[in-house]
């Protein structure tokens, strides 16, 4: 804004100059022809009182001595011009190196504002689950990269199959795609960040009673449908090199629904959960946290007893 102002002021004394040469120009002109006018008579009759005379050439005089001095102010208002002229580009050139300073400007405060917004954007977001950092975020990228098969809720450390796209109708049976998943899931499991980490596998169905007779063959219940789900996925991660002391199998049918069941059942609540905890005993050759207590604590080898 005062880069703006002082643009103004500069323009305005620079008409304001043009004004006074152009009024002093016209003065000395108007001064030049009256002298010349007044003369004409005399002139003409080629007889001048010496006194008339005399008066003509003091006011001829005094024109040229005005003249001169308008010549003289002419030439400074002219290079009071130039000086302004001058001035006037210096500041055209200083108001666009300015304009383009504060274009820099409003376009780091751009950058900051989005990085603050980013960033805001992922505090509100954090939370902290029950898992190490690496593996929420691989899980957590996984889930996003196969969102009709899985979700995952941080907060529980728990991945969510959706049947309906893990088994057909009434089967166990893990279709192409849940098999891919769960080996995706079974390759940050067996990283070193959560070795110390084992699985409860945990199967459910809607409400909807197995009428199939070869269903019900294999699956009597929707208990056992579920439990046998459940099953199917543990058996796909000890494919993929998980031992099966970090597996835990269950399965609770219709019984924990997530949403009302509608005639015909619910999709919502026909699903397979991976709870992924702490483990509580050694496996694989990783010892379980012991006090002093029972590290002093010798037992003796128990008969094996089937």
């Amino acid at each position: 804004m005062r880069a703006r102002g002082t643009l103004v002021a500069i323009v305005k004394d620079a008409i304001h100059v043009e004004l006074e040469e152009e009024h002093t120009m016209r003065s000395a002109m108007l001064l030049t022809s009256a002298v010349a006018l007044s003369a004409l008579p005399f002139l003409g009759s080629g007889c001048v009182q010496q006194d008339r005379y005399d008066s003509l050439l003091t006011a001829n005089r005094s024109l040229k001595e005005q003249l001169v001095n308008a010549e003289d102010s002419l030439a400074t208002q002219e290079a009071n011009v130039a000086q302004i002229r001058s001035e006037l580009v210096t500041a055209r050139s200083q108001n666009n190196s300015m304009q383009t300073q504060i274009g820099g400007l409003r376009g780091d405060l751009d950058d900051q504002y989005e990085q603050q917004k980013q960033l805001m954007q992922r505090v509100s977001s954090l939370q902290l689950g029950p898992l190490p950092f690496d593996v929420e975020q691989a899980l957590d990228n996984l889930a996003k990269q196969h969102p009709d098969v899985l979700s995952f809720d941080a907060g529980l450390g728990m991945l969510q199959f959706s049947s309906d796209f893990t088994f057909g109708l009434g089967s166990v049976a893990l279709k192409t795609e849940a098999k891919e998943t769960l080996a995706l899931v079974a390759s940050i499991l067996n990283s070193d960040v959560a070795s110390n980490f084992e699985v409860q596998v945990v199967g459910h169905t809607d409400n909807v009673p197995i009428r199939n007779v070869g269903t019900r063959a294999n699956h009597p219940t929707n208990l056992h449908l579920s439990v046998h789900r459940a099953i199917s996925v543990r058996d796909a991660l000890m494919a993929e090199g998980i031992v099966p002391a970090r597996i835990q199998v269950a399965g609770y049918g219709e019984h924990r629904p997530i949403t009302a069941n509608r005639v015909g059942g619910s999709a919502q609540n026909r699903r397979v959960e991976l709870y992924i905890v702490p483990l509580k005993t050694a496996v694989a050759g990783i010892a379980p946290v012991r006090s002093a207590a029972q590290e002093q604590q010798v037992t003796a080898p128990l008969e094996p007893m089937k």
